[in-house]
């Protein structure tokens, strides 16, 4: 009987927690459905997605084909966008550039929240010296501005989209590490991480099979705004000319090469230009949204 009841206690925890589980998800989608902000987000963000895996079959033209008998030309029916300086197709080039801008934006994220967390969980579990020596410095990165420690970074490892990539990575690192810090320090605190090194686990099993998951509201919420900042930031950098160079359909380096027809030829400019601001806030927008439904005490 005893052995029965404890099968039967065992099956109702775990359908509680599976019904804990479905509530909560229910209660996320719930509230992203109701910020009509993060929904316009959303539907922003899957498009440009879309575009990233469409664009060999969206775009009408070679994106790197060079026709000076068709440059500077005005938008038409033919050329939807105009024409660049070379006679380039601005509305394929766009649509190439989406994954360069997208895939520099969540490569330099991921690469800044894997680091960044790595170092905030040991920071956070151990404290002591191990917290001190990390803490401080990740506060000599934070002393720079991020795109002055990105400047410096490049100018050592020379202009390319990868080496930005890694510049905007590693000035991300010492936001996610400073915010995994913190609430692994809360977490680690609780009675049930006591009782789970009470029955023997080890540190790494703590760190990531019990602390980890438990922290990851945050670590989304910052990813998602993480990565308009990320991607403002690349295209600021190709448009200073030390990101994707020449020919590369990259939004930032279109900017700057239509700076130069600024007055003759303005649609060189705005159409990156408004690509990249759309994008920008569309994660503004559902990362706003996500923060509204993952962390409740972040509410307005």
């Amino acid at each position: 009987m005893a052995v029965n009841t404890s099968i039967v206690n065992t099956t109702d925890l775990i359908l509680a927690r599976k019904k804990i589980k479905r509530e909560k998800r229910k209660q996320f989608f719930s509230t992203i459905g109701q910020n009509k902000a993060a929904v316009v987000g959303g539907i922003i963000i899957l498009l440009y997605i879309s575009m990233t895996f469409l664009a060999p079959i969206l775009a009408p033209y070679d994106p790197y084909a060079i026709n000076l008998q068709d440059k500077l030309q005005s938008p038409s029916w033919a050329h939807w966008m105009g024409t660049d300086d070379k006679g380039r197709d601005i509305l394929s080039r766009i649509l190439y550039g989406s994954r360069l801008s997208l895939g520099v934006g969540f490569s330099s994220v991921f690469f800044g929240a894997f680091f960044g967390i790595i170092l905030g969980l040991v920071a956070g579990y151990y404290g002591k010296w191990v917290d001190t020596i990390i803490s401080r410095s990740l506060d000599v990165m934070l002393a720079f501005p991020g795109i002055l420690l990105a400047l410096a970074i490049i100018s050592a490892l020379g202009p390319s989209l990868i080496n930005v990539t890694i510049a905007v990575g590693i000035f991300s690192i010492p936001l996610f590490a400073r915010i995994v810090r913190g609430s692994t320090m809360e977490i680690k605190q609780l009675e049930y991480i006591d009782a789970i090194r009470t029955l023997g686990a080890n540190d790494f099993i703590i760190i990531f099979r019990h602390i980890f998951p438990n922290i990851l509201s945050p670590i989304i919420v910052q990813g998602s705004l993480r990565l308009a900042t990320a991607i403002l930031s690349a295209a600021g950098l190709s448009f200073l000319g030390l990101g994707a160079q020449p020919p590369s359909p990259e939004w930032g380096a279109m900017l700057s090469s239509g700076r130069d027809f600024i007055f003759s030829a303005p649609y060189m400019a705005i159409f990156p230009g408004l690509m990249i601001s759309i994008l920008v806030l569309g994660f503004n927008l559902f990362g706003d949204g996500l923060r509204d439904a993952l962390d409740p005490k972040m509410k307005k």
